[in-house]
């Protein structure tokens, strides 16, 4: 417990009547102290504002950070880093498996120390929500949930073994169990509080601070929770290990651009739509790193459900934050998902008396730029095959099907001729039927209960398919829809999303429409409450018919986890290379992510989701042509099942009930069975099993001292891969299913693991051995040391021996050789994967030179010890005519280093010519120098922890 310090005089009561009373730092008394111009910055700024001003201790916080932030110059050189203290911490299970393994092994480095274990707890309240572990094994049939349920249960026990051992060594831990919801909207239906406190000692009594609801999390989509004005953003485990113990989240001062929104959606447009447009828009604005606050009169008329849209979206155009400001429609969203009527008082009160409490108007704030945006100006429209800002609208898209499928590979499309388009193959088996009968599967034959060992032994990766797996039989092509999910946290969360796509389907089915058998459906909501509108509205049953039965509460295809597909359908496709199709409601399509056999991957909204489903195909275009026949022989097109906002609209109290909210979200320990009997150690130590192929103790405080290693050059190095521009997490660190013939595939072989039991990468992050093999093992990455070769392997030096790039790292570790990796623009774009930072740094990567790097993981290359550095403008790979054959030197390391400093890359050449290259140190800010001095940001906040006791 805290003493109340009065900073500035800014120490205030706040009286909230019935809802309580509370002291706050107030930031209108900060202005009035003439600190700085508090009241012109943007509402993002002042929430970090007043947590430097509360948290502000003359150590980690000074006086000197809160006038630096109170006197924010909008178009200032951003050299000055600040420190952000959060008020809490989200985690998912793939990314907080491994950061929870972290936290055991600085308990038990502690306990090897002889001190105290309970010296290593989070600080701040921690929630992690499982939802990233289940597979779409099952699909379309009345009983797939359950079924996925059981299998998800199967594959990971020992992790989840581990995170309920975890829920009870660590005091500040609560754990969303697997079933209820996908985690950013369980954020912003039920974890979200707007308003948050914490008990303080004032002249020897307790009284409540009250504070703004702050946080970071393990996803980059933690962003959508800006939708609600609540400040958040997605930062590696790294980071938020730091965060959990108390320490500050350190960034740059950021630009914040203003996007001014005037205007209303055109009827047809939904908050997908917008949230495609604006992504297009803000990427060719390049706000990458910088703060998005969205203002004005449009924004202002938005329900908090489009806003968390567009929010969630912010990773895809970029942005740190895609803000909203608090509001009046903050305040309904808050009273609607059944948080208390007193709570919600203080909300307002609270934000009220921050002067935070409204929409900006035009010209109140000083934003860095201003955009106009016009909301009437939003048409519908998609994105992809490859990238979320690669927006189409909806009409040309079967143009740019047929653009990308010949244009050369080397330019981003498939480099297939277009004679070929047109192609069609057949596909044997059994043809798939109706979906009409709810008590039977896909196939029209009844579906029978797996037992575990079929579970195991049977696992549809390996080309076996699952009692009453369905048999298609008939053709597909190129441009064919094989993979239709309505699924992620982005789209799911919106009920207007979610009821449309219901009608929809209700005036599909009543047309007489059918989807073909060869299309892989499922809905995957991200909470039970959609489920029970949809239920309570009757389009459950509309959406069953067509295939769109419940599949999970998890993120499913929009990671990956979508599943097999029918084993004829997957030959066919990689035996005719087809360009095959994937629509999804989701907010990522990176190569390989959705599924590694589609190439094609279009994200759109849940209701597009089932035209393109029903229509089986890409290469169309919905605007004009039919989807397909009736029952009455007519052609029915898109435009003639279309819900109406009227019709929406007449749905909506039926997902805006309070007590449903409270109700689902009651008691989660409790509510899935298999969770609740779960058994799981205990103990404040963790008891590590040597033979666990899923959790092992890291290495990475074994060798720990309280001394730190230092700075210095990196001499006689080689290049491990060179890449191209737009290498994605994903690429680094793939999620997916594990090959059996990749250096993890053999890891789990050699130790009695069936290729059946593999699971994914993402599962398995809690165990090193795995993480490290899977390391730049995408089977789309390309090394252009290989001349553009796809997958894992690279050349080792100076043999010239082709290998995997494992292999080749444990190569040269054990002669002692330093490793680089150098890259194009956009290096590590796409998910906050800390598995993409600690791979390279246990393969021996000492050093990454790109040519830019995506902000969350530079962050996370710097908290393992890894050295970013940024080639100047204009030179490149390709410029320095680079091939791996050489070596090369970091010069100008060493214990004096600046952030940003500028060092030189020694490049020797196997002619034996030697070159030097400037490049820039990505150290950015002081702190980061010093966690690069301790060899990462854990063994420094282990180092300071140890030094308080």
């Amino acid at each position: 417990m805290n003493k109340l310090q009065n900073i500035f005089g800014t120490l205030q009561q706040l009286d909230a009547g019935e809802a309580g009373k509370g002291y706050f730092y107030s930031l209108p008394a900060l202005e009035r102290a003439g600190v700085g111009p508090v009241s012109r910055l943007p509402v993002c700024l002042r929430l970090l504002l007043e947590s430097a001003l509360r948290n502000c201790d003359g150590m980690r916080v000074t006086e000197e950070h809160v006038r630096a932030i109170a006197n924010w110059a909008p178009n200032a050189p951003r050299t000055h880093e600040i420190p952000f203290v959060v008020g809490r911490v989200l985690l998912q299970d793939f990314t907080g498996v491994p950061l929870l393994v972290d936290l055991a092994a600085m308990r038990a480095g502690v306990a090897r120390l002889g001190r105290d274990p309970k010296l290593i707890e989070p600080i701040v309240p921690v929630d992690l929500v499982v939802d990233h572990s289940v597979q779409v094994d099952f699909a379309g049939s009345a009983d797939a949930f359950s079924k996925n349920l059981q299998i998800e249960f199967v594959r990971n026990r020992e992790r989840y073994e581990f995170l309920k051992w975890a829920a009870q060594a660590f005091a500040n831990l609560r754990i969303v169990p697997p079933g209820i919801g996908i985690i950013h909207q369980v954020n912003l239906e039920y974890i979200a509080k707007g308003v948050l406190w914490a008990e303080a000692e004032s002249d020897g009594a307790r009284v409540r601070i009250l504070y703004p609801d702050t946080l970071v999390g393990t996803d980059s989509h933690t962003t959508m929770i800006n939708g609600l004005g609540i400040l958040g953003w997605g930062v590696g485990g790294i980071e938020a290990e730091a965060a959990m113990l108390g320490q500050p989240i350190y960034l740059l001062m950021p630009d914040v651009v203003g996007v001014y929104m005037t205007g209303e959606l055109p009827p047809g447009a939904t908050a997908t739509d917008l949230a495609l447009a604006l992504t297009q828009l803000l990427r060719k604005t390049n706000v990458v790193g910088k703060f998005v606050e969205f203002f004005g009169p449009g924004a202002a008329r938005m329900p908090v459900v489009d806003r968390a849209v567009v929010a969630n979206m912010a990773p895809e155009y970029g942005a740190t934050t895609g803000f909203f400001p608090i509001d009046e429609a903050c305040l309904e969203y808050l009273r609607q998902t059944g948080r208390s009527e007193s709570h919600c008082r203080l909300y307002e009160a609270y934000y009220r008396a921050q002067g935070m409490w409204g929409t900006p108007r035009l010209g109140t704030v000083t934003y860095s730029q201003v955009i106009q945006f016009d909301l009437s100006s939003v048409r519908p429209c998609v994105a992809g095959p490859k990238q979320p800002h690669q927006r189409i609208e909806l009409d040309q898209l079967k143009r740019k099907f047929a653009e990308v499928f010949t244009k050369p590979i080397k330019e981003g499309g498939y480099g297939k001729p277009e004679t070929e388009l047109s192609k069609r193959v057949h596909v044997g088996g059994a043809e798939k039927t109706d979906f009409s009968d709810a008590a039977t599967s896909p196939g029209g034959e009844p579906v029978a209960e797996p037992s575990e060992s079929e579970m195991q032994n049977q696992h549809p990766t390996l080309g076996k398919a699952h009692p009453g797996t369905p048999r298609f039989r008939g053709q597909i092509g190129h441009g064919s829809v094989l993979i239709a999910a309505i699924t992620s946290c982005t789209n799911t969360s919106n009920p207007s999303l979610m009821l449309a796509a219901g009608l929809l389907a209700r005036k599909a089915v009543e047309r007489g429409l059918k989807v073909p058998g060869y299309v892989k459906t499922s809905l995957a909501p991200g909470s039970r409450v959609v489920s029970e509108y949809l239920t309570r509205t009757g389009l459950q049953t509309y959406l069953d018919r067509l295939g769109f039965n419940l599949v999970a509460y998890g993120c499913t295809t929009c990671i990956g986890n979508s599943g097999p597909l029918e084993p004829q359908i997957e030959q066919a496709v990689t035996e005719n290379d087809l360009i095959a199709a994937a629509v999804l409601s989701g907010n990522r399509n990176f190569e390989a992510r959705v599924h590694p056999s589609i190439r094609a991957n279009f994200l759109m909204s849940p209701p597009l989701v089932i035209a393109f489903a029903l229509a089986g195909r890409v290469d169309i275009d919905l605007t004009s042509e039919p989807l397909g026949t009736g029952s009455d022989g007519q052609p029915v097109f898109l435009r003639d099942i279309w819900p109406s906002q009227a019709e929406i609209r007449q749905l909506l109290a039926a997902a805006s009930d309070p007590a449903t909210y409270r109700k689902l979200y009651a008691e989660l320990a409790h509510q899935n069975p298999n969770w609740a009997q779960l058994r799981a150690p205990t103990g404040l130590v963790y008891e590590w099993d040597a033979s666990s192929t899923y959790i092992q103790h890291p290495p990475y405080f074994e060798q720990f001292t309280l001394d730190p290693p230092g700075i210095r050059e990196i001499k006689d190095a080689r290049c491990l891969a060179i890449f191209g521009d737009g290498i994605t997490t994903d690429h680094i660190s793939p999620a997916g299913s594990i090959p059996k013939d990749s250096p993890a595939g053999r890891y789990l072989i050699e130790r009695g693991v069936t290729p059946a039991e593999f699971n994914s990468y993402g599962a398995r992050r809690g165990n090193h051995h795995v993480m490290m093999r899977a390391t730049f093992a995408n089977v789309r990455i390309k090394n252009l040391m290989l001349g553009g070769e796809e997958g894992g392997f690279t050349i080792f030096q100076p043999t010239g021996e082709r290998t995997t790039i494992f292999d080749a790292a444990m190569r040269y570790a054990a002669t002692g050789t330093p490793l680089i990796v150098i890259a194009g623009h956009e290096y590590g774009a796409g998910s906050s994967r800390d598995w993409a930072a600690k791979g390279p740094a246990l393969l021996g990567v000492r050093a990454v030179i790109a040519q830019s790097f995506e902000r969350i993981h530079r962050s996370n290359l710097v908290g393992m010890g890894v050295l970013p550095l940024q080639f100047k403008p204009g030179t490149s790979a390709q410029t320095l005519q680079l091939d791996g054959t050489e070596s090369f030197d970091v010069l100008g390391l060493g214990p004096e280093i600046k952030p940003q400093q500028e060092l030189t890359l020694r490049i020797r050449r196997r002619s034996g010519a030697v070159e030097h290259v400037h490049v820039q140190c990505r150290l950015d800010t002081v702190i980061e120098v010093e966690y690069y001095r301790h060899g990462g940001i854990m063994p420094y906040v282990l180092r300071q922890l140890l030094s308080r006791t």
